[in-house]
């Protein structure tokens, strides 16, 4: 009975070794994914803020447009540097926001993360403010 007893001791000290090793590399993994799915969410973020930029200039491009027409009586553009100024900003976002979207699918290519992977996170975020919203 005692040589039940030391073997089954040593198989629980081999599992829990095997255990703690394993949890260990599972937590390294984990603070991995999630220094990259950080990384993601600033660069969507800038994306956010490069979008807002965008629509203002197209709302100054428009308001432009309008005033330009209407009230200038005038209907072309050449030669009028703010036109082309605000058409010119316009076209920098565009590439910015090009150049965000090839930085996230190159972290997503080079830490082999899925959409669903940030779909998910960003979700379980989602569902804590709206946790947060109703204890207010």
């Amino acid at each position: 009975m005692s040589k039940l007893w030391d073997d089954l001791k040593e198989n629980m000290k081999d599992w829990s070794i095997s255990a703690v090793e394993k949890a260990e590399e599972m937590s390294r993994m984990a603070m991995a994914k999630t220094e990259e799915m950080t990384k993601i969410s600033k660069i969507r973020f800038d994306i956010h803020q490069l979008r807002k930029e965008k629509g203002l200039a197209y709302e100054k491009l428009g308001k432009l447009a309008y005033n330009h027409t209407k009230l200038d009586h005038m209907a072309t553009f050449s030669g009028n540097a703010e036109f082309f100024e605000i058409v010119n900003q316009l076209e920098e976002i565009k590439k910015n926001i090009v150049r965000k979207k090839a930085s996230i699918e190159k972290i997503k290519v080079e830490y082999g993360i899925e959409d669903f992977d940030i779909s998910k996170s960003e979700n379980k975020v989602s569902e804590k403010n709206i946790d947060l919203d109703r204890k207010d």
